[in-house]
């Protein structure tokens, strides 16, 4: 079958720069073609020509994402149907995250239209918690894959290829999706033969079912790797874009805050992923690479076999992951940097200890110095992303994260604002709070801005500090780690630690350059 899987527009609609390909929905497509479908990516979401630079004001644009769905000539609308158009899909998949729902229902939508026969499945992580309150509101959306998609997707799909391999598929169903409504509702999927399909939900006698979710894939090796050339739109992607690798699943971690809910760490073998690092740099020129892993150093041995690894095939390349403050040592960072790392992303989170506690983050403020302490003596740079706004926070709390923020003195200081994510500890928490509402209708999605989904009331962010208060209070913290980070020693930090990619990519080169000077006129 024709397969077209689609990442929905979101920071393009906004003005921003959307890094990287969409990881999960290629790594999918690479089962599905291996299966025998063709499939096509479309990465909806590029944006060649930003005009917001900077995600630290992000939020004040979400205007025009929502102006977006009243507006029936805006060209990322028009260039989606006519995508679906001349692509023809036999069944169209499309990834949803929370903060984008609203833009994958509208696809959705924008699909059914262009052919009412043609199945849509949605999966991604919001999919995965909502998928109730997804196949309620949204009528253009007929299944909901749960979970890891590879196996899900690829069952449920052969399915719909039996049923479409009759009397609908000679009238054209299996052919570009060409066939009727009328059509499709006889070739529609009996539910003994969904039930059999574990983590897939759907409609079935006027109710909503879902499956029992699937086991997790424990062998992450019998999977192809995520292959770029699926992509349609792939040579408007830098060659850094295409450099986004998993090179494990799962986090081992509880935090009340996060939305992962895969507490079992799964890894690819080492040779798996030097494969799919030599493939995309001959492929792509590809010279940095970035580690999706939820926490790269979990394994301690594993990262010095990895890095022993890189260094012995001379990739003569860069890297970055995400690791926690007690999750790294001397020993490791001085391997890893030998091995090319030139970044670390760590959540610091907050400088309040019962701030911590509450997110169950399982460090403490001496661990996070120690880290600090170990960052600066081993010379590699790293980013600390921090988060205010949470239940129960007070001013007080919000102070110490800006003065430990200081103290610490990240070579990058990320700040954000807690957003409610659907079905995580502090979702509940906040519901309990009054904070938070347990759903939303599809009119909620098309006229809240993103960062107020799920909240009870979108000018209230937590219940012990006054809406006002907390409104000035924020754009007091962003100015303040605004301003952080445009010191110069910080900015030449950060070029320092992308030299590899500037020496090969003069594209690179200069659109730091751009942002550098959006910053300074700022």
């Amino acid at each position: 079958m024709k397969v077209l899987l689609i990442d929905p527009p979101f920071y393009r609609l906004i003005g921003f720069y959307n890094r990287y390909f969409p990881l999960g929905l290629v790594s999918v497509g690479t089962a599905l073609r291996d299966a025998g479908h063709e499939v096509i990516v479309y990465d909806a979401d590029y944006n060649e020509n930003p005009s917001v630079i900077g995600n630290a004001c992000l939020t004040q644009y979400y205007g025009r994402y929502l102006d977006s769905f009243h507006q029936p000539d805006n060209a990322v609308w028009v260039e989606m149907r006519k995508t679906i158009e001349a692509v023809g899909p036999d069944v169209v998949g499309i990834t949803m995250c929370t903060a984008y729902a609203a833009s994958a229902f509208r696809v959705a939508e924008i699909s059914k239209a262009v052919n009412p026969a043609c199945p849509v499945i949605a999966g991604g992580p919001h999919a995965a918690v909502r998928a109730e309150e997804v196949l309620r509101i949204c009528p253009a959306i007929d299944y909901v894959v749960r979970g890891e998609g590879e196996i899900t997707a690829r069952e449920l799909i052969a399915a719909i290829a039996d049923s479409a391999g009759g009397s609908v598929k000679a009238e054209g169903l299996g052919d570009g999706c060409r066939a009727s409504q009328e059509d499709h509702r006889q070739a529609a999927l009996d539910d003994a033969t969904l039930e059999a399909i574990a983590g897939v939900s759907f409609r079935a006698g006027g109710s909503i079912r879902h499956n029992p979710p699937r086991e997790r894939i424990r062998d992450l090796d019998a999977f192809a790797p995520p292959d770029r050339a699926l992509m349609m739109n792939r040579d408007t992607h830098s060659p850094e874009d295409m450099g986004l690798i998993m090179t494990s699943r799962g986090c081992p971690f509880s935090c009340t805050f996060c939305a992962t809910d895969n507490r079992q760490v799964r890894y690819r073998s080492i040779e798996h992923i030097l494969r799919e690092i030599r493939h995309v740099r001959d492929t792509y020129g590809t010279v940095h690479f970035t580690l999706k892993d939820d926490s790269f150093t979990v394994d301690k041995k594993r990262v010095a076999e990895f890095c022993e690894a890189l260094a012995r095939e001379n990739f003569r390349i860069g890297w970055e992951c995400n690791t926690r403050v007690d999750l790294v040592t001397e020993e490791m960072l001085r391997t890893m940097k030998w091995a090319g790392c030139n970044s670390v992303k760590v959540g610091i989170e907050s400088g309040s200890e019962q701030v911590l506690e509450r997110m169950n983050k399982r460090i403490t403020i001496e661990q996070i110095r120690a880290a600090a302490r170990l960052f600066r003596k081993v010379g590699i740079h790293w980013t600390g992303y921090f988060l205010i706004g949470t239940p129960g926070e007070t001013t007080e709390d919000i102070y110490k994260t800006l003065d430990f923020m200081y103290e610490i003195k990240p070579d990058f200081a990320a700040i954000g604002v807690y957003e409610p994510f659907p079905e995580t500890v502090m979702f509940h928490e906040g519901i309990r709070r009054g904070l938070v509402k347990s759903g939303m209708v599809m009119e909620d999605f098309n006229a809240v801005a993103p960062n107020h989904y799920y909240k009870a009331d979108p000018r209230r962010q937590v219940e012990t500090i006054e809406p006002e208060q907390f409104e000035r209070l924020e754009q007091e913290i962003k100015d303040r780690f605004y301003e952080y980070n445009k010191g110069f020693g910080r900015l030449l930090s950060r070029a320092r630690a992308r030299t590899i990619q500037y020496t090969r990519s003069p594209r690179v080169l200069l659109g730091d350059l751009k942002k550098y000077l959006s910053w300074r006129g700022a």
